[in-house]
């Protein structure tokens, strides 16, 4: 992230995304809260159905509607609430100022067109270039994500790749237009550790030579130590710790961030100990949330914990916490 850069590109105040169904409402995404700097990569980390991709696909309309409704909250990317523009406006956003990695490119790739057109559209369309110009630009595209013979692939379907290639592609589609913010969502779940290093290399170069901001969606804490500057971490369709990335392992404050920590499989040439998990299973969404979320799975819940959901509280230099007794004590002096 750039040294004394205080600007927000993208800032979300206080959105809520429900979905309808036929037993009644799921509160999907509950007064979510976050900021990007241009330049940085901010880490979002939870369980399966804490509310990670929800959110961000809330962000640039990407939820179907219905059942999907963002019910309140701002969108600010520079300034413009993307939740009041017109459809044809949020249409230019998507895939021109935001882009957006999916976990899986092989359902995300259309199969009945070449690689080369999915790139050329964005292009054509966005920025409006040219069919000679717009070829020229995918195959750099292609090239600045490592593909080899990048020019010789534009022809190919999406099935003549490997599944590390076709994520390559999505990831020069989703740059196609320089955008100002890219969204990556679990983009190297289905690839081998050895893929992932190299798509991981890829994003952190292009991140310093592009400058773009970046939210990396995952549940690898594992890449997020690596990679991020910024760490949210979801529960039950809320933030509840924000810091930078070295405070949250060193000094994480909320029982769930101190618990999710504590699943990490050790590589220390100690003798193993046993693998921990976390006790209990997720809220159920189905209602606005009147509770702290986590108080079922706590070991240090209390009564008002079951009786009131906690507002997040700063604890330190950009950290904060929604916690009634947010944890003092680091890691090492609780394992000490």
């Amino acid at each position: 992230m750039p040294d004394g850069d205080t600007r927000n590109v993208l800032e979300v105040k206080n959105l809520q995304t429900v979905f309808g169904t036929r037993s009644g409402e799921v509160h999907a995404v509950n007064s979510v809260s976050f900021e990007v700097k241009p330049g940085e990569l901010l880490g979002v980390v939870g369980e399966s159905g804490s509310g990670k991709s929800v959110t961000m696909m809330s962000l640039i309309g990407l939820l179907p509607s219905p059942p999907a409704e963002v019910r309140q909250g701002e969108v600010l990317l520079e300034g413009e609430d993307l939740l009041k523009v017109t459809p044809a406006r949020l249409r230019d956003v998507r895939g021109g100022e935001v882009g957006f990695i999916f976990q899986d490119p092989m359902t995300s790739l259309n199969p009945v067109f070449t690689v080369g057109y999915q790139i050329m559209e964005p292009l054509r369309r966005h920025m409006g270039l040219g069919k000679k110009q717009a070829r020229a630009r995918a195959v750099e595209l292609l090239e600045l994500v490592g593909i080899p013979g990048a020019a010789g692939r534009l022809g190919d379907f999406p099935h003549q790749f490997s599944g590390g290639m076709r994520q390559r592609v999505m990831i020069a589609i989703a740059l196609a237009c320089d955008p100002k913010v890219l969204i990556a969502d679990e983009p190297t779940t289905a690839l081998d550790v050895t893929i992932q290093a190299q798509i991981l290399e890829i994003v952190e170069r292009l991140r310093r030579e592009l400058g773009m901001a970046i939210i990396w969606i995952t549940h690898d804490l594992g890449v997020i130590a690596g990679i991020a500057d910024r760490v949210l971490v979801m529960y039950g369709g809320q933030v509840v710790e924000q810091a930078p990335v070295h405070p949250l392992f060193n000094d994480p404050r909320h029982p769930y961030t101190r618990a999710l920590l504590k699943t990490i499989p050790s590589v220390s040439g100690e003798r193993a100990a046993k693998l921990q998990v976390i006790e209990g299973q997720p809220p159920i969404l189905g209602a606005a949330p009147t509770a702290c979320p986590f108080r079922s799975r706590c070991p240090l819940a209390f009564e008002r914990c079951h009786a009131e959901n906690p507002k997040r509280e700063d604890v330190g230099p950009g950290h904060d916490v929604a916690c009634f007794h947010p944890l003092a004590q680091t890691a090492a002096e609780e394992t000490a």
